[in-house]
């Protein structure tokens, strides 16, 4: 596969330097670029089968063999800062940093120097629906990283000094967080989308609650979520399937198979805005969202193509009016932003779609107006030429994040709890290839027009257009 993209990019650059093919010439490089189609095809069908088992008490046990000599391995479990009530909020959270902090087997200590002497290394996160652990490691040692991950979630000692110790370095990451303004203006934008519901609390929780929480609060949460049918133990890199089922079976047989409270949190969205206003802050951070769908609905690949179209850019960037994104074109030409990004924000019942921006004050109004025009644009009038380039784009992002075993772990454990099975990366190229432009008119249509949008905005905002502006914008622009 390699030699025959070789050959098409050199064929590729040697047209672009004559400028002129032949007919037998245009025939040959249709040729080629079937056979290196073919062989791409042939390369993505050769990519290891996704292997999944599940245990007695319902824990899933997924892995991807690719050989390697390293492996990534790691627990991906259905809890996250949406399982907690206003009162424990940012519990998730501080269980995952007492993780490391010493089992009814190894001090903090003995654990540090474990982990450094396998030359592995371990982390968790914690997201708004999923707590994650893993390693990654020798393959060799998988015995090892599974039994280290197994104690650190069934053996945490959980002692109160240690607790005292964490909470003071949760209360300093906070303060890290408040100075990053796009993490500001993302939990803004949950918290006035889905206000006095969970998605919008924040992760790491209020104040009050990190000072408050005890340990009885951290055994609550694990006794009540950690349950075999809420876990995935997921695997990629030199690991054996059977290998890791029967380790699954011996370090977490035992973990119970039925839970209360499993009922997920409703959580609807509503159309509405946070404004904080400081004009001693040089620019403006700013976000706009519609509500989109979950991971498992039909229209999220639509969506996602959508995201793609729209795009990114920033100053950084080589260029911009020679981007395809229509939007980079327009924000270069008129310096209207220092940068922006698209997103789609999937969680399992809801979503949010929308752009962050980040303006001089002067710029602010009509960055939005532009950024709504192109929004206006997708419901009525984009081209299947531009659908193409974003499907293609988007196809290419897919595989260069599953660029090493830790994000193929993470992509298998993240997929099998939102799907329950690892989709297939033909299945996912075939889904995004039956998207048309008439398709992506339609289903923005359906989230972007007339729609009452979420706006969340921080610094020198006096110039970004009052609510009632921006909720006119989804169905009518100015010209």
């Amino acid at each position: 596969m390699a030699a025959s993209l070789r050959r098409l990019s050199g064929f590729i650059g040697r047209a672009a330097v004559r400028g002129l093919v032949s007919k037998s010439q245009s025939i040959r490089s249709g040729i080629i670029r079937n056979r290196s189609t073919q062989a791409l095809t042939q390369a993505v069908l050769n990519v290891p089968e996704t292997k999944v088992t599940t245990l007695e008490n319902g824990l899933r046990v997924a892995s991807e063999d690719s050989g390697l000599l390293t492996c990534t391995v790691g627990l991906w479990i259905d809890a996250g800062s949406r399982y907690e009530n206003q009162m424990n909020n940012g519990t998730a959270h501080f269980l995952e940093h007492m993780a490391f902090k010493g089992t009814k087997n190894r001090s903090q200590l003995d654990l540090e120097l474990e982990i450094e002497n396998m030359g592995a290394h371990l982390n968790a996160y914690t997201s708004r629906e999923q707590t994650v652990y893993y390693a990654k490691a020798f393959s060799k040692d998988l015995p090892r990283a599974v039994e280290i991950l197994a104690d650190i979630i069934q053996n945490s000692t959980l002692g109160e000094a240690e607790i005292e110790r964490e909470r003071g370095v949760i209360l300093r990451e906070m303060q890290e967080v408040e100075t990053n303004l796009q993490e500001v203006v993302f939990d803004y934008l949950h918290a006035t989308a889905y206000h006095s519901t969970a998605l919008g609390r924040t992760i790491l929780g209020p104040t009050e609650n990190i000072k408050s929480i005890n340990r009885n609060d951290l055994v609550e949460y694990i006794t009540t979520h950690y349950k075999g049918p809420r876990i995935v133990l997921a695997a990629a890199g030199g690991v054996s399937h059977d290998e890791l089922q029967d380790l699954a079976k011996f370090h977490f047989g035992n973990l119970p198979s039925i839970y209360d409270g499993e009922t997920l949190p409703s959580c609807s969205f509503t159309g509405s805005e946070i404004r904080v206003r400081d004009d001693k802050m040089p620019l403006a951070h700013i976000a706009v969202a519609v509500e989109a769908v979950g991971w498992s609905h039909p229209d999220t690949i639509p969506l996602m193509v959508a995201n793609t179209l729209i795009g990114n850019w920033d100053r950084s960037f080589g260029s911009g009016v020679n981007l395809s994104s229509k939007l980079a074109q327009l924000t270069c030409h008129g310096n209207l932003c220092h940068s922006f990004q698209s997103f789609n924000t999937c969680y399992t019942d809801t979503g949010l779609w929308g752009l962050y921006m980040v303006c001089e004050p002067n710029t602010v109004e009509d960055m939005m107006h532009f950024v709504q025009r192109e929004w206006i644009r997708l419901c009525t009038s984009v081209t299947e030429n531009e659908v193409a380039r974003a499907k293609n784009l988007l196809k290419t992002n897919m595989l260069l994040q599953l660029d090493g075993s830790t994000p193929i772990c993470e992509d298998i454990g993240r997929q099998m709890l939102c799907y329950n099975r690892r989709i297939p990366l033909p299945e996912l190229e075939a889904r995004i290839d039956l998207i048309s432009a008439e398709t992506i008119r339609e289903v923005c249509t359906k989230y972007i027009y007339n729609k009452s949008p979420a706006v969340a905005a921080v610094g020198p905002i006096g110039e970004l257009p009052n609510y009632d502006r921006i909720r006119s914008g989804m169905y009518w622009l100015r010209e």
